[in-house]
């Protein structure tokens, strides 16, 4: 069966991200720490074996995340609508702190069960790992055999690993507790369209120690 190895890196460092706040459809800006981490990420790609495709979700933040690594390969990007990042509804722009606020047991449950009862006004998660984890089995599909460098988002891609890896999604948040800024994921996907991805590598920092 012919697989093909899929490199996932979460976008660079935002400016909620010191505050933790949840940055789903919200178009954030990279802090100057978030650029450096992009040009590391470009450096350590130049050092690896060729890419067959670098592919990004369409949010500003992963685009300006993989722009290094596009330029320093002259290499395209291809947007992918379906690797955006989950829309959090109630939760966009806050923090777990001002939500517990608003409403404690609400954040109760989530945290119990946060795909079984999301946030009021955020997308399905199942839906969402759904449109992720079919956007990259298709990745897959087209470059068979390849290797493919894809910059998405924490949430979204750590639903998709769950669909593909067959694990429940109301665990996401604590088999995945969370991807790291540039961080490498290395996936290796089946290309017959069903078959269980492999995980190689989680949350791999490039040998940095931050």
């Amino acid at each position: 069966m012919t697989e093909t190895q899929l490199f996932l890196v979460r976008h660079g460092q935002t400016v909620w991200h010191a505050e933790n706040r949840y940055a789903g459809s919200s178009d954030i800006d990279l802090t100057d720490a978030g650029r450096e981490q992009a040009r590391r990420l470009a450096d350590w790609a130049a050092q690896q074996r060729r890419f067959d495709a670098l592919v990004s979700s369409p949010v500003r933040r992963a685009v300006e995340t993989v722009t290094p690594v596009a330029q320093r390969l002259d290499t395209p990007v291809r947007i992918v609508d379906d690797l955006r990042e989950v829309g959090f509804g109630l939760a966009e722009g806050r923090t777990t702190a001002e939500l517990r606020e608003l409403d404690a047991e609400m954040v109760e449950e989530f945290e119990l069960d946060p795909a079984g009862r999301p946030y009021p006004g955020s997308e399905d998660l199942a839906a969402a790992a759904l449109r992720c984890a079919t956007a990259l089995r298709q990745l897959a599909k087209e470059f068979a055999g390849g290797r493919v460098l894809i910059v998405a988002h924490n949430t979204v891609l750590r639903l998709a690993l769950c669909d593909l890896l067959d694990i429940p999604l109301s665990r996401y948040r604590r088999v995945f507790p969370q991807l790291y800024n540039v961080a490498i994921t290395v996936l290796v996907v089946p290309t017959d369209g069903h078959s269980l991805a492999s995980l190689l590598a989680l949350n791999d920092r490039m040998g940095r120690d931050e």
